[in-house]
């Protein structure tokens, strides 16, 4: 298909912050052929503490932001954003926006995964305290496999972590250790975690250093992006429309050049940013 028709676009990837760039990442990796349009909320983030109707308010700010970019396909790369305003967007939004745009989460990609990796059906989820108190993880996790026991645990303290860049830093030790140890109190026979926020992959050393040996700990970076792939195979129709020049522009509501120091821990690669307002 020509590159230049006006129906191309970019698939819109967006986070409060800096946490989907890891899921970014993966995407990029497994699909690079396409072109990505990277939105942070960097100036409100983070969006873990905040209100179901602002956290709704500014998701769907950022998704309109991206469809009038011309992006047909819009990823939420935000566990928070995801919990509280996906549903609402997909269900009374896009049917008044435009109903052949589409926005996808990362909560039901991961939470299918974990059925397949699971032995015993006792489920762990570690995020940020408004993702756990929303308690989205547990209602996917109810519907798909209705038998299954999901313990959520807030981390509070683990995105500060990350992006005071001391993820990897004896200080952070003591805080993984204990939101591990009080989740595994909640019920020692989890045998699957699924790590509920974008940030945490930079956490994954400590956090599988000190989880119980035996325990799978599920990061949600390739999850999200596979089921990305079998999203374009399923929908040509929207498949078509995603440009492929396989080229990132990256957005953020903060400083540029604060929100390109901190993207390239996440990146592994020096990027460029463009600072805008929502």
């Amino acid at each position: 298909m020509d590159a230049n028709n006006e129906n191309m676009a970019p698939i819109g990837v967006f986070d409060s912050g800096y946490g989907g760039l890891t899921v970014l990442r993966d995407i990029k990796a497994l699909l690079p052929q396409y072109d990505y349009l990277y939105l942070g909320d960097n100036a409100r983030a983070p969006y873990g503490s905040r209100s179901f109707e602002l956290v709704y308010d500014f998701t769907l700010q950022a998704v309109e932001y991206l469809f009038g970019q011309g992006c047909r396909l819009v990823i939420v790369a935000c566990n928070t954003a995801s919990a509280k305003a996906l549903r609402s967007i997909q269900q009374n939004d896009l049917p008044r926006i435009d109903p052949n745009r589409r926005v996808l989460g990362v909560i039901r990609p991961t939470v299918e995964q974990v059925g397949e990796i699971s032995r015993n059906g006792h489920i762990g989820i570690l995020g940020t305290p408004g993702t756990i108190a929303s308690e989205s993880y547990n209602m996917e996790i109810a519907k798909l496999y209705p038998h299954f026991h999901a313990y959520g645990q807030p981390c509070p303290m683990w995105v500060p972590l990350v992006e005071n860049k001391e993820y990897d830093s004896p200080g952070a030790d003591y805080f993984v250790k204990k939101y591990i140890d009080q989740l595994m109190q909640r019920c020692a026979d989890i045998d699957t975690v699924i790590l509920g926020c974008t940030h945490y992959p930079l956490l994954l050393p400590k956090i599988r250093q000190f989880m119980p040996q035996g325990v799978a700990v599920v990061p949600q970076g390739e999850i999200v992006a596979h089921s990305l792939a079998d999203y374009l195979r399923r929908h040509p129709e929207i498949e078509q429309c995603c440009s492929r020049g396989g080229s990132t522009e990256y957005l953020t509501t903060e400083s540029a050049s604060k929100f390109e120091q901190s993207a390239s821990v996440f990146m592994n690669v020096d990027i460029k940013a463009k600072r805008i307002t929502l």
